[in-house]
């Protein structure tokens, strides 16, 4: 075995290029008999053939079975320390009305962070008070709606908003419960972009401006104070950041409860998943279970009651339920440094689809999903069709040696961040996303036409009458 010099370190030469590790790839995608991945009994050709490429394609019972799960999980392990949980999904992995009903038909509540999410909440039926609101800079359209429409609680970011927010309620007569965001000066060892949670950044108040605000909160009788709320970043695969953020919160709970009660506390998400098979991510028991003793442990150390902690998981529900579908067209063997070759295999789709590989460095697995090959694999990196040198949705991974145009690839681990950053870049749609369970398949969200573009474009007529009108 000859190991191309241009592979990265963490990625290992596989024995076998058409295996599906099943770290990266939903529970009910296999390889079948007849070579093609299928998931729950349909196949990569089936669904390139009813519903075109580029495709998104959601295991629903995955999305399903990992919301029960976090859920439970959660429940467990704080009714274990005498208190219980709150399992959010955070919308802004990938919100859509079919979605939003399998979360909360698994228990979940929703958070969204716009009025569009609220929108697709709303219009999914969830019963508002299971909804959370965040985001930095609400405006006071989105204030409002949430408050008269009986958001469950709404997340104070910056001073300004308790202001709106109390005013906003006091104006429809309601008591609007909320939270309060802090930079807990905790944050996640990730990429820079994705680090949320530092005292330089535009979320929340700083753990010394806490006090002013939570008093601030209090003195206005149309708020309720529920308990503080910290995020720590994304994509994070070891729990030694939540464990100090929640010691920093605690401990600043621990003096603001003197001022009132505090029922509850929220650690945010940002829990990892696997996108290649040299990640590690910890299962959500666990992180439940860790969740719960270091809420426990430092409760006790003060000499508080233990809150009821709320989470905020979205890449961990929908993230590895999903792949990814697209069809081979162009194929180049790239001389680099000397004798190695990078294999360039371009792909009808690209970052309007998955733009995590150009913003932020994020590296992908990728197979052949219509058959199988017994060639020797071959360092390929899949590139996209925009007009961008770094328009790559997979960096390096082996495919076997004879991809050829034509041959359908998934990428996996592609259901969170990936639609919900999709853009119209170069003027191609955005595709459609397919759910599959128990052998059928349906459009959960339509893909976008070129007359869904051009729809918007001001300049196209659409009649006569429009033209004598604009004149």
């Amino acid at each position: 075995m000859t190991v191309n010099p241009l592979a990265p370190s963490w990625l290992a030469h596989p024995q076998d290029a058409n295996a599906l590790p099943p770290s990266v790839w939903s529970r009910n995608v296999v390889r079948a008999n007849s070579g093609e991945i299928e998931v729950a009994g349909v196949a990569a050709s089936t669904l390139a053939a009813e519903f075109g490429t580029p495709l998104y394609v959601v295991d629903e019972s995955d999305v399903r079975s990992r919301a029960e799960n976090a859920r439970v999980a959660f429940d467990r392990e704080f009714a274990r320390i005498g208190s219980a949980a709150k399992v959010y999904y955070a919308g802004k992995a990938f919100l859509s009305t079919e979605v939003a009903r399998w979360v909360t038909e698994a228990g979940l509540y929703v958070d969204v962070c716009s009025g569009g999410e609220l929108a697709v909440a709303l219009a999914a039926g969830v019963d508002p008070a299971r909804l959370g609101f965040h985001g930095n800079n609400k405006s006071i359209a989105e204030i409002e709606r949430a408050v008269t429409t009986g958001v469950g609680v709404i997340v104070i970011d910056s001073v300004i908003e308790i202001e709106r927010v109390a005013d906003a309620a006091a104006r429809v007569g309601r008591r609007q419960p909320v939270r309060l965001r802090l930079n807990s000066g905790v944050h996640a060892q990730t990429h820079e972009y994705l680090a949320t949670a530092r005292e330089d950044q535009k979320f929340g108040i700083a753990l010394a401006d806490a006090a002013v605000a939570v008093a601030g909160i209090r003195s206005r009788d149309s708020l309720e104070f529920l308990g503080l709320h910290s995020h720590i970043g994304s994509q994070i695969f070891e729990s030694g950041g939540f464990v100090e953020a929640a010691k920093r919160l605690l401990t600043l709970q621990a003096e603001l409860l003197a001022g009132g009660p505090i029922p509850e506390l929220n650690l945010g998400g940002g829990f990892g998943i696997a996108y290649t098979s040299a990640d590690d991510a910890m299962p959500i028991d666990v992180v439940a279970a860790e969740f719960a003793d270091i809420v426990a442990s430092e409760c006790e150390r003060l000499g508080i009651p233990v809150p009821l902690v709320a989470v905020e998981p979205g890449r961990a529900i929908v993230g590895p339920s999903t792949f990814s579908l697209y069809e081979v067209g162009t194929i180049k063997d790239v001389l680099v440094d000397g004798d190695a070759i990078r294999k360039y295999v371009s792909i009808d789709g690209g970052m309007s689809d998955n733009v995590r590989p150009a913003l932020y460095g994020a590296d992908y697995s990728v197979r052949i999903a219509s058959r199988v090959s017994a060639a020797d694999p071959a360092l390929v990196r899949i590139a996209g069709k925009h007009c961008e040198s770094g328009d790559i949705v997979v960096h390096a991974d082996y495919l076997p040696g004879d991809v050829a145009p034509g041959d359908l690839v998934a990428v996996p681990a592609t259901g969170a961040y990936c639609w919900s950053l999709a853009s119209n870049y170069n003027y191609l749609g955005r595709p459609p996303v397919v759910a599959v369970r128990d052998g059928r398949a349906r459009v959960i969200v339509r893909g976008e036409t070129e007359a869904d573009l051009l729809s918007r474009d001001a300049g196209i007529s659409t009649s006569p009458l429009t033209d004598k009108d604009a004149s």
